[in-house]
């Protein structure tokens, strides 16, 4: 079997020691179309839960289909056409969304965005760990996934995400390098 972190190993560089689990982690496509247990697919849910977030108020959802199920076929309609033909190898699709508000005091929470997306990170990484492609994606139709899942304004709908097993084409994908740290970070004097 592929081993999607060797991929990036031999691509990446990792000379100021970064955590592996972090450099190493990328996004490929090709999949399998093999199903994962579901269990699998709740431990990277599981994962989520351990990103931080403000007042730990957790306001990511991960609404899931699973490969061969009425809600997959949903799902995919949902995505750009250049999305639908390698998702539908996916052995499941999920819709993350962030729940607006504080459920302790019902006021705004400005970061829930934000701490989605630390989910997310947390979800991908032990995707990976677990050697499964995990490809977030925003090539779909936000509103009719809110629709979709009859989502109140208390809501907004974050990304789709595909999880599969790796095939062997996965070797043909490129690997994303990334900016030099300098671009990005900006020292204040």
């Amino acid at each position: 079997m592929i081993n999607i972190s060797l991929l990036a190993k031999k691509k990446r560089n990792n000379s100021n020691k970064v955590l592996e689990s972090i450099i190493f982690r990328w996004s490929p496509r090709m999949m399998t179309g093999k199903t994962i247990p579901e269990n699998d697919l709740l431990t990277l849910i599981e994962a989520a839960l351990y990103a931080p977030s403000a007042f730990n108020a957790q306001p990511e959802r991960f609404y899931y289909a699973k490969q061969g199920d009425k809600s997959f076929t949903d799902l995919i309609q949902l995505l750009s056409a250049f999305n639908q033909n390698w998702c539908k190898k996916a052995a499941f699709l999920i819709i993350v969304v962030s729940k607006k508000t504080f459920e302790h005091n019902g006021k705004f929470d400005r970061t829930h965005s934000f701490d989605s997306g630390a989910a997310w990170q947390a979800f991908a990484i032990e995707g990976v760990n677990r050697n499964f492609v995990v490809h977030a994606m925003s090539g779909f139709d936000y509103d009719k996934a809110k629709q979709y899942l009859k989502l109140g304004d208390d809501y907004d709908v974050e990304c789709m995400i595909a999880v599969g097993q790796p095939s062997d084409e996965v070797n043909q994908e490129k690997i994303t390098l990334r900016k030099p740290v300098k671009e990005i970070a900006i020292k204040l004097t």
